[in-house]
């Protein structure tokens, strides 16, 4: 069993731990580098293709740096960096490696856009392509994103045939169930309706037969007043 003086120290721990956590966790989240939801792009071969790169900074940004790298199969080499003042500058290349390559981004009106234009792109181009963004004003705290670049000779046409004929079985199958229901309902009211005047005609049938017969209630059994 740990002692009155293990248990205080596990507490301190714990506690020590908690305050670590605190203070990491805004930081982690200050800045953020993202470069779209799709993992991969394709571009078709001697086209251009635009390699998308946004950041953001809950404490905002003063002499940011920016680069992009790209590693191939056997390749690695950075193509391109930056920095950018504040957020009323536009981003200013420092190094480039690549005549291809133009950035086209710009951090004015809170866009933090960094992303570059590749043309001319060739099937050597394949590979992954990071975007890497450094903050001094948050202790020079960096992030990146990647995202893979796939050089084809043509785009291939998504074949949505057998896309189409579910959503039409899933349609007539949903189209046959609301007519059974409407015509559920259809029948149901006929077959009502149909009752409720059998009801009336059994009724009135039946106070014709009593009249008829000269049953109690009926007709027949009244007498003509007597003469005074």
């Amino acid at each position: 069993m740990l002692g009155a003086g293990d248990r205080g120290a596990a507490r301190a721990g714990w506690l020590g731990t908690g305050l670590l956590g605190l203070f990491w966790f805004p930081v982690s989240l200050s800045l953020e580098v993202s470069v779209g939801k799709a993992s991969t792009i394709y571009a078709v071969n001697s086209t251009e293709v635009l390699l998308p790169c946004t950041f953001s900074s809950c404490f905002g940004f003063r002499d940011l740096g920016f680069w992009w790298s790209y590693n191939g199969s056997d390749t690695f080499k950075i193509l391109i960096n930056g920095t950018v003042k504040n957020e009323k500058s536009d981003p200013r290349v420092h190094l480039k490696n690549d005549d291809r390559i133009t950035l086209e981004g710009s951090t004015k009106e809170k866009m933090n856009n960094i992303s570059i234009l590749l043309k001319d792109v060739d099937f050597s181009d394949t590979g992954k392509y990071t975007c890497y963004v450094k903050n001094p004003k948050e202790k020079d705290l960096q992030h990146h994103a990647t995202i893979f670049l796939q050089v084809v000779d043509k785009l291939e046409e998504v074949d949505n045939t057998v896309t189409l004929i579910i959503l039409a079985v899933v349609g007539g199958v949903l189209g046959l169930l609301i007519f059974i229901l409407l015509l559920k309902k259809l029948i149901t009211f006929i077959l009502k309706k149909t009752q409720e005047k059998k009801k009336e005609c059994l009724v009135s049938s039946s106070g014709n037969d009593n009249t008829e017969n000269g049953l109690p209630g009926s007709k027949a059994e009244e007498k003509p007043p007597t003469k005074v």
